[in-house]
């Protein structure tokens, strides 16, 4: 290039020179004075300039190109570099956090964790991937594959005989729950469509991996404190929405008023739900949840990511996933999308019960815990007998969010929250109304026969009684139990766990457990058994709502979706009851006793939980002798400070000692 010159400096040359020429020979022969020589000068001085200025151009765009080319040709060098530098910024940051203040930075810990677990799994499947495929070609053998079911079913079934003798020996009432399973399993296997055709693969797996979860969270240490843990966090969270909800309300309406202190949580979670999927990390969960369960349980790749993806949205929502695909599949598929929205709970609406009180560990836990189960009972109660086109192991490919940027997705999220909170606020209104009307016919009604106190809970209360017990609650609670389980079947899941929260807030607030003959709360156990069967979108308002989704999106087979929606409502509200029953089988108290001798010591003045537990102690640990003087047996005997502390509890709560 350096040897090329453009024409149009050619051109500017020539003139110059001829120019330049010419002056010379009229300066020459005419005595053409200095000045007109000098200024033909200096237009050649500023031409020269121009070829000067134009040649150091050439020479930084040579060195612009070189630039770029090197850049282009080392582009992966500098990249492993910065990400080397970042790499080492955010370890000297982690390790400063660590080292600081573990506690502090245990969230950033487990994040990291992750993260580094994820990089991990890539790198060995990218590198060892073919290879262990390779050495598990031979298991293909169908006599050594039906060989190592065999065994593996043994196996599971003498450990499940031996775990049960061993574990329910101290609690003998956890063998009312297994049998509550065992009933709702064969109530379910009599009304399954086809006998013959079940798959107790899939059953079986179903059920075990349910139970296996459920030991994982409530039984083990580590994974009590880690979903303990999560929920906190999870707390922590959803709380931030009051600084939006207290800016566009005001700080009184979001303390006292349901529908400013509930809801705006709604809007919040819909918005963060919007953008993980705009990022592609939701569907990445759902995609390896799904995996897992197809291969374990041998059910198809769209029924399987359709009920996965129910564990974080809506009964609505997550057909979307599967869209494309809801033409061609089976009746058997459709129950079991159906079956997984009935039996699950969205994460909007999560949030929703969180800030009613409720145990948020239980309610992911029961989330997570309905999907395997919601599959297994599915192919009992509607068993696969036609040729799906979904059986390949690969799956369903889930594409982003259609939004251009985070900002857009956040906003769509939002924005289709709306009407999720307000048809949340539509249905309480409704629903409490005509719960409070049919409780007030029902009431004129059992009048007219000298029946009083006739109520829809009353009725509920008597006829799910006996489901109740043998889901494993204690014969004193299973009225209050059934309540509210009724109420969520036959009005909705929030009244439910709306009156399930004040039963809770009863007991935390030392209300006495019986007044006037009627009991105010539920034991501990009861409640985590509750929330466990209430956490399901199976009421009869959820018919339209599915079916309403659902034909919208192949009408189609309307007539086809009609004909299984009873039967998947059904099955889903099973699934609850199962997971309650799973529930009632793990349960075990956590958490030190309450140390009453040296908490009545104390200066107690106002009713908590403890406070009514300890005075119960000493009032059963109290007699009255002939002068009506207290005597104290037990660890009260012969302390000094028994007489003050049955004073004090009987300021707070009536006994025959107190009189």
């Amino acid at each position: 290039m350096t040897g090329i010159v453009s024409p149009g400096l050619n051109t500017k040359l020539c003139t110059y020179n001829y120019a330049w020429l010419q002056n010379w020979q009229l300066s020459k022969e005419e005595g053409v004075s200095s000045e007109g020589t000098r200024r033909t000068e200096e237009q050649g001085h500023s031409l020269g300039d121009g070829l000067e200025s134009s040649t150091q151009k050439r020479k930084s765009l040579r060195h612009f190109m070189r630039a770029r080319s090197f850049c282009r040709a080392h582009a992966g060098l500098f990249k492993k570099i910065l990400l080397s530098l970042l790499c080492l910024a955010y370890a000297a940051y982690f390790l400063a956090a660590c080292i600081l203040n573990f506690q502090r930075a245990l969230a950033l810990f487990v994040l990291t964790c992750l993260v580094l677990l994820v990089l991990v799994h890539r790198f060995l499947k990218k590198i060892f991937g073919e290879k262990l495929t390779r050495c598990l070609k031979p298991l293909k053998n169908s006599r050594l594959k039906l060989w190592m079911k065999w065994v593996f079913a043994g196996v599971a079934l003498i450990g499940l005989i031996l775990w049960l003798a061993l574990d329910t020996a101290q609690r003998p009432e956890q063998l009312i729950s297994f049998a509550g399973i065992c009933m709702f399993v064969l109530i379910l296997f009599a009304c399954s469509k086809h006998h013959s055709a079940v798959s107790w693969r899939a059953v079986l797996w179903g059920l075990g991996l349910q139970f296996v979860f459920g030991i994982l969270v409530i039984r083990t240490d580590p994974g009590f404190i880690a979903f303990q843990w999560l929920g906190d966090q999870i707390q922590i969270f959803l709380n931030y929405t009051v600084a939006g909800s207290s800016f566009v309300f005001g700080d009184m309406l979001i303390k006292d008023v349901f529908a400013f202190q509930s809801l705006p949580i709604i809007l919040f979670f819909g918005c963060v739900m919007s953008i993980l999927y705009y990022l592609g990390l939701m569907q990445w969960i759902v995609q390896k949840i799904a995996w897992f369960l197809q291969i374990t349980m041998g059910t198809t790749a769209t029924e399987t990511l359709a009920v996965t993806g129910n564990i974080f949205v809506g009964m609505t929502e997550a057909p979307l996933l599967i869209r494309p695909y809801l033409a061609d599949m089976t009746l058997s598929e459709i129950h079991a999308v159906m079956t997984g929205g009935f039996a699950t709970i969205s994460g909007t609406v999560l949030g929703a019960f969180i800030s009613f009180g409720i145990d948020t560990s239980s309610l992911i836990s029961a989330s997570v815990m309905a999907a395997p189960s919601a599959l297994a009972l599915s192919k009992l109660v509607y068993p696969e007998v036609e040729e799906s086109k979904f059986k390949n192991k690969e799956g369903v490919k889930l594409p982003r969010g259609k939004e251009r940027n985070v900002l857009e997705a956040a906003s769509n999220g939002a924005a289709d929250a709306v009407g999720l909170a307000a048809n949340v606020a539509a249905n309480l209104i409704a629903f409490l109304a005509v719960l409070a009307f049919i409780n007030a016919a029902l009431s004129w009604l059992g009048e007219l026969v000298d029946i009083h106190g006739l109520t829809f809970q009353v009725i509920c209360s008597y006829i799910l009684r006996p489901m109740v017990f043998m889901m494993g609650v204690d014969w004193a609670d299973c009225p209050m139990v059934a309540e509210l389980v009724g109420i969520k079947f036959f009005t909705n899941e929030f009244v439910a766990y709306q009156q399930l929260s004040q039963y809770k807030n009863k007991r935390l607030s030392g209300v006495e457990e019986w007044i006037g003959g009627k009991k105010q709360w539920i034991s501990v156990r009861a409640e985590i058994i509750t929330t466990f069967s209430l956490c399901g979108f199976a009421n009869l308002s959820s018919i339209g709502i599915t079916l309403g989704g659902l034909t919208s999106m192949v009408p189609h087979r309307k007539s086809e979706l009609s004909k299984v929606v009873i039967s998947a409502l059904f099955t889903g509200a099973c699934v609850s009851l199962i997971s309650a029953c799973v529930a009632g089988i793990l349960y075990v108290p956590r958490g030190a006793e309450t140390d009453c001798v040296s908490f009545l010591n104390t200066s107690f003045t106002n009713r908590t939980y403890e406070t009514y537990v300890c005075c119960r102690e000493l009032f059963q640990s109290t007699s009255l002798n002939g002068t009506n003087r207290p005597s104290f047996s037990g660890p009260w005997e012969d302390k000094e400070f028994s007489a003050v502390a049955l004073v004090n509890c009987c300021e707070l709560y009536t006994s025959a000692v107190c009189a």
